[in-house]
C-alpha cells in the first residue's frame, strides 16, 4: 500500500512539472503581427520549377479549392465580401460569373459601336492562388513560427479582353466567424 501511495505521489510530481514546463515554454512564444494578409500560388507559374514550388499537386489542389468554392456556395462556410460583410450562397455564385461590358465596333457599315455583355464562368481551373490573412508567433529561443491562419480566400486568373492577366480575389472566408466580427470593426 506504502508503494501504492508513493507510485501516486511521484506520478502526480512527474505530471506537476511536465505541466509547468510546458505552460512556460508557451510563454515564450511573442506575436510578430495580429494579421499580416499574402497571396500563394497554389499551381506553379513555371512549368520548369520543381514540383513542389509554388504548386499544391494536381488533386489536392482540386481537393482543396473544390472544397472551398463548394463550401461557400452550399452555405456550409459563411463567405464574406472583400469588406468582410457576410454575403449569401446566391451572391457567391454571382461572383463564379465574371460579367464584363464592352463596346464592339460592327464589321459592316455604318460601322457603329454597340454595347456587348461579355458573360465568362470562373472554374475551378482558373482559381491557382489563395490569399492568406493570418497571425504570426514566434518563440525567440527556438525561431519556430506559428501563423494561425484567420481567412482564406480563392483567387482567379483572370484574362481580360486586351489580354492582360488579372487577379480577382472572389470572397473571404473565416474559420472563426469572430475574426469577421472584428474585422469589421477595424477602420
Amino acid at each position: 500500500m506504502k508503494k501504492y501511495i508513493l507510485l501516486c505521489f511521484l506520478f502526480s510530481g512527474v505530471l506537476s512539472v511536465l505541466l509547468v514546463m510546458s505552460s512556460c515554454h508557451s510563454q515564450q512564444k511573442e506575436r510578430i503581427t495580429p494579421r499580416i494578409q499574402y497571396d500563394v500560388n497554389i499551381k506553379s507559374p513555371n512549368p520548369n520549377y520543381d514540383w513542389w514550388i509554388q504548386n499544391i499537386e494536381g488533386p489536392q489542389r482540386e481537393k482543396l479549392v473544390r472544397m472551398i468554392i463548394e463550401g461557400a456556395l452550399s452555405g456550409k462556410y459563411q463567405a464574406y465580401d472583400y469588406f468582410f460583410q457576410p454575403i449569401s450562397k446566391s451572391a457567391v455564385a454571382h461572383i463564379l460569373s465574371d460579367t464584363l461590358a464592352v463596346k464592339v465596333r460592327e464589321t459592316q457599315p455604318p460601322y457603329a459601336l454597340k454595347d456587348t455583355l461579355i458573360v465568362s464562368h470562373i472554374n475551378l481551373k482558373d482559381i491557382v492562388r489563395l490569399r492568406f490573412l493570418e497571425e504570426w508567433e514566434i518563440d525567440p529561443k527556438t525561431l519556430k513560427f506559428t501563423k494561425i491562419v484567420k481567412g482564406i480566400a480563392p483567387v482567379a486568373r483572370r484574362t481580360d479582353p486586351e489580354g492582360k492577366t488579372r487577379w480577382q480575389p472572389l470572397f473571404w472566408i473565416f474559420p472563426d466567424r469572430l475574426t469577421a466580427k472584428k474585422l469589421q470593426q477595424t477602420p
